[in-house]
């Protein structure tokens, strides 16, 4: 569980922030940026999770590895790539053969998170886009005529403004991040459904010699439980957090707002 909270803990400000990267290139007037901003929503979005689990990790894996070939191995005259097989010098071996357990278990979490952030990050990138395109055009021409620049109307207006039009759609995707968890197993850590799978099991001599039957229904019955109480848990903090950003907007939020206390 704690590896479950804490993948969540970070995956969901890096998400965040590769989504404003994003949602900010893709509105930008550089053709050349906006392309970028708008490919990485497009391609991210189409492609299914599992296959860019699958393909992504490893890719992301190698790159870093040839990265650090190139310069811890200069001299180095054989082919990378030898078939279907992917040769580096020992020093370019992410992390080193020699590195501690925690080491590889650290860096095999740091590579599930990064592509946990890639993925989310341009489903955040499409809300945060569509959200910065709902703001009224009025604020911004209004921040031009009291002489703000364009930098300043968009950190002081369109950006306070936005995040009560992206917060349902976030709040969605912080619900499908939670239940995308599971697929730490597909990356190789040890999550909450490999214990539970693992510890459930009839025989398994790693963890107890203690014969037992099939308890992994009831190990399952605790991972529904622990989801569906995050997920109520979730929707009660989103729920202040849209009454908090709804105050003073011109939605219609505010407006129910408005009404109830007068």
């Amino acid at each position: 569980m704690g590896t479950v909270l804490l993948l969540l803990a970070i995956t969901a400000p890096a998400a965040l922030a590769f989504g404003f990267g994003g949602a900010m290139a893709a509105r930008s007037r550089i053709w050349p940026l906006s392309w970028v901003g708008k490919g990485y929503i497009a391609i991210v979005r189409g492609v299914p999770d599992i296959a860019f689990f699958l393909f992504f990790v490893i890719a992301l894996d190698q790159m870093f590895e040839v990265i650090r070939h190139r310069i811890k191995c200069p001299d180095w005259q054989d082919e990378i790539w030898q078939g279907n097989d992917f040769v580096v010098c020992p020093d370019a071996k992410l992390p080193l053969g020699n590195a501690d357990q925690w080491v590889h278990e650290a860096y095999g979490f740091f590579i599930a998170v990064l592509t946990f952030a890639i993925v989310f990050g341009a489903f955040a990138a499409n809300v945060l886009y569509g959200a910065m395109r709902a703001v009224p055009r009025a604020q911004i021409e209004t921040a031009a005529a009291y002489g703000m620049s364009p930098r300043q109307s968009f950190w002081r207006i369109l950006v306070p403004q936005m995040w009560v039009y992206a917060l349902p759609g976030l709040g969605n995707l912080w619900m499908v991040l939670t239940k995308a968890t599971p697929l730490l197993f597909l990356l190789g850590v040890e999550d909450i459904v490999y214990w539970a799978r693992e510890l459930g099991g009839t025989a398994n001599p790693r963890f107890t010699d203690y014969p037992h039957g099939d308890w992994r229904m009831w190990y399952f019955l605790a991972l529904l439980v622990f989801y569906l109480g995050l997920t109520r848990v979730s929707e009660v903090v989103l729920e202040r957090v849209m009454v908090r950003l709804s105050h003073g907007q011109a939605t219609t939020g505010a407006e129910a707002q408005r009404r109830a206390r007068a």
